[in-house]
């Protein structure tokens, strides 16, 4: 199939898919679930543009299992949390809600889209790697499947210890610093940019594929800058205090590295 009417084909969908997650938050009464939704998304556009075009591949389904394993996990995630805190919602959309007061219902409209679009910006470097017909591996694609493999298996790892730990200390002043999270402030954001860092790797075997730089670049500064880590840290100050300072104190922020005594 040709690149660009599959392009404008996955751009409908997307927008479509967000309008259906916008009705369904509404119905809810849960933004929340746009985080699910945007995994969710990012995955099948993802894999739309790496399979539709050219012919299939060994190399291209093997990239396509890794990259839909990623989402599948990631939405399953994020969706089961927030089924398990509703109706509560997450303080960002609770803060949105505020700012939105009595356009309440076309602002969250325009966001659920310009989520949508932001799913198609960050997906549409895939579609290099869908137009590319080289069928052999090279060493950019092989090192990212890789890190690929590893940031899944520590994103999940992470995400286990955090809930394990959260079974047995209920409490929520606890801080977990058991296994990874000894280490690393936020080790699920960490694999979350090695995350992004493979998917350039992978797309940078395709020709052209260098200039997908800006999807990683993108998703690096808003863990670390806007939605990630800000947030995570001025609400576990709120309700952990003093025994988040001292974990703040000792504890790296983001790469795991020994604590310091």
């Amino acid at each position: 199939m040709h690149p660009l009417p599959l392009f404008f084909e996955g751009t409908a969908f997307i927008l479509f898919l967000f309008i259906l997650a916008w009705f369904w938050a509404r119905r809810c009464d849960n933004y929340s679930l746009v985080d699910a939704f945007w995994s969710a998304g990012m995955g099948l556009i993802s894999i739309l543009f790496l399979l539709g075009p050219g012919a299939w591949s060994a190399k291209k389904g093997t990239i396509a299992f890794l990259v839909a394993t990623w989402s599948v996990r990631l939405s399953w995630h994020l969706g089961y949390r927030i089924a398990k805190h509703h109706p509560q919602e997450d303080r960002r959309y609770q803060n949105l809600r505020d700012a939105w007061k009595n356009n309440e219902k076309l602002f969250s409209f325009l966001f659920f889209q310009a989520q949508a679009l932001s799913v198609l910006f960050l997906a549409f470097p895939f579609l290099l790697i869908g137009i590319d017909q080289n069928r052999e591996w090279n060493s950019w694609e092989l090192a990212g499947c890789c890190l690929l493999t590893i940031a899944i298996l520590g994103e999940t790892i992470a995400d286990k210890q955090l809930a394990g730990f959260k079974k047995t200390e209920p409490h929520h002043s606890a801080i977990c610093e058991e296994g990874i999270w000894k280490y690393s402030r936020h080790p699920n954001y960490f694999f979350e940019s090695l995350v992004w860092m493979s998917f350039y790797l992978i797309i940078a075997g395709s020709p052209q594929g260098w200039l997908s730089f800006y999807a990683p670049a993108t998703i690096i500064f808003l863990l670390l800058k806007v939605t990630g880590i800000p947030p995570a840290e001025a609400s576990s100050l709120r309700s952990k205090g003093e025994a988040y300072r001292q974990y703040q104190q000792k504890t790296s922020i983001f790469i795991p590295w020994f604590p310091k005594k």
